[in-house]
């Protein structure tokens, strides 16, 4: 059963990232006070009086007809239908806007609960300023100050006297965990809206759009997914603001968090040095890999032409030599119903595990074909191999001295214990280690 889940919503550069921070307790939203900056809804868990939900900030609705700007506002309206309960959020040292106008006439269409909460009410002496807010017609106004954590407690209590009763703990997550990564402007966040089906991160051909990562839950083909659309990664060169900062920092978090990475590399522009930077990530942390090659559609998609791409991709990411590598188009949805299965594929061998009595067969049968090298004068002497952990499938070779075990050798069981149980889309790990 879903949890519930409460918005955070109101006009920009009120201290929304903040008070979310301060709910979920770790920084996941970017805070920076500079207007605009949370783009998309941002989705992350909290806890309060026993009661788990699901808590999303909101771009600040404005009133400009910027198209970005109403596209935030459009993203906001979507949060406020998603939510059970709604906290509008006001700045009591500026008193009422006309935008907070607004904003309350949009909740106000929206029949949810809102909890009014004034920020910036750092102390007692401060209680005056919240009178006029009883105007916005919207119940009592909450006094908070995210940036000392003051009335947070008050504003939650009242929060969930308003869940639905009906709501329920989620059982034993099963769903499958994957993440976009790659460059900006490579499509990610329209591969996310392909997949679902809706607009559910913002479009635009400006490079750098998509700021904060986003969790997104949807099922396909029997399975229940979680989608992670990241902020697309730069160069740390090129990497100036703080915001672009704490971006790359959450996409490599979202990898860590991420059962399956889909590697998203522009079909037009080609493979560069960055999308081989951006891979190396995921695969350092062991996660199972799809290369997507999106903007299918702008170029030849011959055959051959696919053909000449892959090989091309095979020789650049030659340490993906395990993930498979999907051709599509998120824009015309051409192909996009060959990433599913491919995710899935991948997610099942990331998890594999191998009995120990057919592996050991299997390194027996790889030591008749190609026998132990010697290494001055002394010969590798595999023992007993058993498998681990898996996420990735990790084995342990047991043997007479770990220092004979060469890289090549150990290459060349890998690709014997893929070729015999099949580990698409996955790396595995080998370590070697003495018998005591």
């Amino acid at each position: 059963m879903r949890k519930s889940v409460v918005a955070i919503v109101g006009r920009p550069n009120v201290g929304k990232s903040t008070i979310f921070n301060r709910l979920v307790g770790e920084r996941i939203s970017i805070v920076e006070d500079v207007p605009g900056v949370t783009r998309d809804r941002i989705y992350a868990e909290a806890e309060w009086l026993n009661n788990t939900f699901n808590v999303i900030d909101t771009g600040g609705i404005d009133l400009s007809d910027e198209p970005l700007l109403v596209q935030i506002r459009e993203q906001a309206e979507i949060a406020i239908n998603e939510a059970d309960v709604i906290v509008f959020l006001v700045n009591g040292r500026e008193g009422i806007t006309a935008a907070d106008e607004e904003v309350a006439k949009i909740l106000f269409k929206s029949s949810k609960p809102v909890v009014l909460a004034v920020n910036k009410i750092d102390n007692y002496e401060m209680q005056d300023l919240l009178y006029e807010y009883y105007s916005l017609g919207l119940g009592q106004p909450m006094p908070i100050s995210g940036t000392h954590g003051l009335g947070l407690g008050d504003v939650l209590d009242e929060v969930v006297k308003h869940f639905p009763t009906d709501v329920q703990q989620d059982e034993d997550d099963e769903r499958i965990y994957f993440s976009l990564i790659g460059r900006p402007n490579v499509g990610k966040s329209s591969l996310v809206n392909a997949l679902l089906g809706e607009d559910r991160v913002i479009v635009s051909d400006v490079e750098g759009t998509t700021k904060d990562a986003i969790d997104t839950e949807f099922k396909r083909e029997g399975e229940d997914f979680t989608i992670i659309d990241t902020a697309g990664m730069r160069k740390r060169g090129k990497v100036y603001e703080s915001t672009e900062k704490y971006s790359v920092l959450r996409a490599l978090k979202a990898i860590e968090r991420s059962d399956v990475v889909l590697v998203v590399i522009d079909a037009d522009t080609g493979i560069i040095e960055q999308d081989k930077r951006i891979a190396g990530y995921a695969h350092e942390a062991g996660k199972a890999i799809v290369i997507v090659v999106n903007k299918w559609d702008t170029v030849d998609s011959s055959q051959d032409a696919m053909k000449k791409f892959e090989d091309d991709i095979r020789k650049q990411f030659q340490f993906l030599s395990y993930a498979p590598v999907v051709f599509l188009s998120a824009a015309t949805t051409k192909r996009i119903h060959t990433l599913i299965p491919r995710i899935i594929q991948s997610s099942e061998n990331h998890s594999k595990r191998v009995k120990t009595n057919l592996l050991n067969e299997v390194i027996e049968d790889s030591l008749a074909i190609n026998p132990t090298p010697s290494i001055k004068g002394q010969k590798l002497k595999i023992l007993y191999t058993t498998q681990v952990a898996t996420k990735p499938p990790t084995f342990v070779v047991f043997v007479n001295d770990p220092s004979l075990m060469h890289f090549t050798y150990e290459r060349f069981l890998e690709n014997r214990i893929r070729e015999a149980f099949g580990f698409d889309g996955t790396p595995i790990k080998i370590y070697a280690r003495q018998r005591s």
